[in-house]
């Protein structure tokens, strides 16, 4: 191998030098991004207190901002009624322990899930639906809804499983996925079909369940003569739209008795106005 005779030292690129403009932008920046969260969390600042305070030994794994802001959200709608929904992923509830969220909000009401599609029946609906009603809250029962599989026989499915009593809540279509083998014109006459049929069965219109993106793209138009409970998590919403009936704000929430995250759910008017809406 042939050694070079001469080898040229390269030199080392100099470093640009920051001027005082771009040291300044970067502390601009860098300001908004502390102002912004002291912002978020002086607005959240009951919640986080409540949170550091009572939550930090929860088994639940929700986050702090998901507990203040739960907090914030059930202080804006003050005087509204609030409930939960649950289903056989919340495992077996202990009934009689379930009564408030946050220590000071009552829960006065509950969905739960009774059916899925055309051929099952949630594990624990017996359970919850004899215990919500030995514990004294305003019950109702909800139907998961399978785009691609026959309407009728869901609606027979729910009608089989579900007894509803009088004081009970209307009965409730849950419909989130799109369908993959048919078209969205098809889905909507197989959810007529369903609400049809439940609603001949048991003499009341039953309500829809959705998301906001869903309810606003395909049902709010055609769907427009039911009544809505809609899904929405979003953390700059804190307060239910008027047009809705029930607004499912979180799906990560602690309540007494229940060992899983549970939804909660504010109800359009006080407790009277939900009492004038059950089943007669």
């Amino acid at each position: 191998m042939r050694k070079n005779s001469s080898i040229i030292p390269r030199r080392k690129p100099k470093k640009k030098k920051t001027g005082f403009y771009g040291k300044w932008i970067d502390f601009f920046f860098i300001g908004i991004a502390i102002l912004f969260i002291l912002s978020i969390a002086y607005h959240y600042r009951s919640g986080l207190a409540n949170y550091l305070g009572f939550k930090s030994h929860s088994k639940n794994s929700i986050d702090v901002f998901s507990e203040a802001r739960n907090l914030k959200v059930l202080e804006k709608n003050e005087g509204k009624v609030v409930g939960i929904d649950v289903s056989e992923y919340q495992g077996k509830i202990r009934w009689s322990y379930v009564d408030t969220i946050e220590e000071k909000y009552p829960l006065r009401y509950v969905f739960i899930r009774a059916t899925v599609g055309k051929d099952r029946v949630d594990r624990q609906f017996k359970k919850n639906w004899l215990g919500a009603k030995e514990n004294k809250m305003i019950r109702g029962a909800y139907h998961y809804y399978r785009p691609n599989e026959n309407s009728l026989e869901q609606a027979e499915l729910f009608i089989k499983t579900v007894k509803l009593k009088k004081g009970d809540l209307p009965p409730v279509l849950d419909i989130e996925k799109l369908p993959k083998e048919q078209s969205i014109e098809r889905l909507k006459i197989g959810l007529r079909r369903w609400l049809k049929a439940v609603e001949s069965h048991y003499g009341v219109r039953p309500i829809i369940y959705s998301g906001e993106k869903y309810y606003d793209d395909f049902l709010k138009e055609e769907f427009s003569d039911y009544l809505f409970w809609i899904a929405n998590y979003n953390f700059y919403r804190e307060e239910i739209q008027d047009e809705w009936l029930f607004w499912q704000f979180t799906e990560k929430a602690t309540v007494p008795g229940i060992d899983y995250n549970v939804d909660v759910n504010v109800y359009n008017g006080d407790l009277q106005q939900l009492q004038y809406i059950t089943v007669e």
